[in-house]
Formats: C-alpha cells, structure tokens, sequence
C-alpha cells in the first residue's frame, strides 16, 4: 500500500515538472512571436556629400627631355679637337669640335685653282667669239668658222660655272669641319673621341645629343588599347619615378599618338604628357609609373551609387528617370527625382534633386513591412513610409 502511494506521488510530480516546462516553452514562443510581428527595417544610409570623384588608367613610361637634337657632322675626317664635354652648358652658335682641315682646306685650294683656270678660258673665248663674230657679220668667214667660235665660248662659260659650284661645295664643306651648337641646352652625350675618324659617307655620324631645357620634361607613356577610349589631351597625370619613390610629379597630357606598338601581341599606344622640372630632379630616360586621370571633378555634390539602383518597393520607375530615396526627419522614405552628372561607379555626381547632408538610401537589413506614402513637397511622384524602425533612429549607418 504504500509501495503505490508512493508511485502516486512520483507521478504527480512528473505532472507537474511537464506542466510546468511547457508553460515555459508557450511563454518563450509568445514573447518570440511578438517580438517577430513587430520587426522592423532597418534602413542603410548615407548623407549627400560633397567630395572628388575621379576614374583613372595606369601605365608606364619614360622620361626625355622635350627638345633633343643630335648633332653630328655631314663631311667625313678625324676629330682634332673636343670643346665641350658631358653636362656643358652650350649657346646657340657655340662652337663644339673641330674636325681636322688639312684635306678640306686641299680641295678648297683646287677648286680655287680650276675656277681661275676656268675663268681666263672663259674671257678668252669671249674675246675669239666677238671677233668671229664682227667678221661674220661682213661676210669674211664661214658660217662653220662661227659656229666653233660660238661653241668654244659657250662650253667655256659652263666649264666656268661648274669650277664656281666646286669652289663653293669645298668652302661649304671646309665650314662644315666646324661642329656648332644648334640650339642653347645642355650635353647629354658625347659620342666621340679627339683623334677618332668619322666617317659621313652613308648617315651622318652622331657625334653630340643636346637637350634644350631639362626644366621641361616629357613622359613618353605606353597606354594599353583598352583604356584608350578615356584618353584625351589636356587631362592631369601623377606619376613617380624609381628615384623618389615617395614623391608626386605632376604633368598633363599634350598628345595621344596614333601609331600603335605591338609587343608579344600586346598593342599599346603613345601617350605625351609634359611636367615642369624646376627642381631637375627628373632625369632623362626615367622610367616613370603613370596616373593619367580620365575623370577628374573636383569638390562636386554626390550620392553613393548603390543609392541610384536601390528601390525600396519594386515600385515603377521611367526609363528615362533616376531616383534616390531620401530618408526624412520622420524615418520617412522620400522619392527623389535627380539629375546625374559623372560616376566613377563608387559615387555619382548630383547636379540637381538633393541637398548636402540629406541622407540617402542604399539599401536595408530586413524585409519591408507594408510602405504608407508619404506627401513629397515640391515633387512630382508619391512618397512611402516604412514602419518605425525597432531601435530608434532609422539604424543606419554612414
């Protein structure tokens, strides 16, 4: 008998501990329901700032002076004597080598010599054909008799003239011996030697490179064909050299050449930009690391892009039409009408439809719970409301 009373009492006990476990578990999941019914969106924002957008193409180059001129020399001979040596300064005019005279000077002396030879034939024959001449006239010669005088003295006059050509040719060539500066620059090479021959039979032999103002530099950038469609003249480029790692060149692009370069089937195209060198830091043949900015405003109005392509309720929007949804003082969704300008894909330019410091929408952590419109003054289209968010504020983040 009191074996069952005992077995009695466990069950009640049992009972009991069920009865109470599930009351448990129908509290949790009330609670837990009503906390689900009265979930909330929370909205993602970001404000309407003003800052610098900008698109870029990278590429590589290399430094050279903008005007190089090679000086060489068009009459072959030996190198008697070198003026000016690597890093000279040079005028215009300036005299730069000499090449050695003594068969130059030979010639001229020859050419003179036939010239004068040429030139007592010529007046001589000049005198025979006024003679023949006077004597045709009276009829006391033969026509045959005047028509030698006539040809003697003609060959005489060109045989003279082709004497004054040669004398001319070997003064000329006698002056060329003298190697001037063309322009005012500097010496970036010398590529000769004093008693070394050079020879200007075929090409004329260069013998010095000079650059006119190493304080203007020019990148000669390799662009690749794909970015080529962004490339324009006028736009910034930053670049830096292996020299001054942490330092920025600026420069501009002045030309974007036509002629394509084609490595291991790689096409590449010529971009020219020009940057001051005051400071003669940038040496010529550099190799230069390139940003050439192809999008480039400065301190423009902007809203995230993910603003532009975020619609909160599938709602139709024109084809025509770009909308943002501003987030109010009353967590009230706003649709706006903009005008876009230039993106970078990261940010796009407002021109017109917002105000700096409005916040945008870009997105949402739940889904949306019934939209209530909203009155938009001053705009066309309704605006929605969404529910109060559950942790005060809106819960954005910026």
């Amino acid at each position: 008998m009191k074996t069952k009373n005992n077995n009695s009492k466990r069950r009640i006990r049992l009972f009991f501990m069920a009865f109470i476990l599930l009351a448990g578990i129908m509290i949790i999941s009330f609670y837990s329901c009503k906390d689900n019914k009265n979930d909330k969106i929370e909205w993602l924002t970001e404000s309407v700032e003003r800052q610098d957008i900008s698109n870029m193409v990278t590429c590589t180059g290399t430094l050279e002076p903008i005007t190089k001129i090679d000086v060489g020399t068009q009459v072959s001979g030996r190198v008697d004597k070198i003026y000016v040596d690597y890093n000279s300064i040079v005028s215009q005019g300036e005299l730069l080598a000499e090449l050695d005279q003594t068969v130059l000077q030979a010639t001229l002396s020859s050419a003179k010599s036939s010239m004068a030879t040429a030139k007592s034939e010529l007046e001589y024959k000049e005198k025979n054909y006024e003679r023949f001449k006077v004597l045709y006239e009276k009829q006391l010669i033969s026509s045959s008799d005047y028509e030698e005088a006539l040809y003697s003295y003609q060959k005489a006059r060109n045989d003279y003239n082709v004497g004054v050509s040669n004398y001319q040719t070997a003064e000329t060539n006698l002056g060329y011996a003298k190697i001037y500066s063309p322009i005012n620059g500097v010496v970036l090479s010398r590529e000769v030697e004093e008693g070394q021959t050079v020879a200007a039979s075929f090409e004329t032999p260069t013998l010095f490179t000079i650059a006119n103002d190493l304080t203007k530099m020019r990148v000669i950038a390799e662009v690749d064909e794909a970015d080529m469609g962004d490339i324009a003249t006028g736009q910034r480029v930053m670049f830096t050299v292996d020299a001054f790692p942490y330092e920025e060149f600026t420069g501009t692009t002045t030309q974007v050449r036509l002629s394509p370069t084609t490595t291991n089937n790689v096409v590449t195209y010529e971009v020219v930009v020009e940057a001051p060198n005051d400071g003669l830091k940038l040496k010529p043949g550099m190799t230069a690391t390139c940003t050439i900015y192809t999008l480039d405003k400065p301190d423009v109005l902007t809203v995230p892009s993910q603003a532009v392509n975020f619609n909160p309720g599938n709602e139709p929007i024109g084809e025509k039409d770009t909308v943002v949804w501003v987030l109010d003082q009353g967590n009230l969704l706003v649709r706006r009408q903009i005008k876009t300008g230039n993106s970078n894909n990261m940010y796009t330019e407002v021109l017109s439809g917002v105000n700096e410091g409005e916040k945008v929408v870009t997105g949402k952590n739940t889904q949306p719970a019934k939209l209530t419109t909203q009155p938009d003054s001053g705009n066309e289209s309704s605006p929605f409301m969404a529910q109060p968010p559950r942790r005060g504020g809106g819960g954005g983040r910026r």
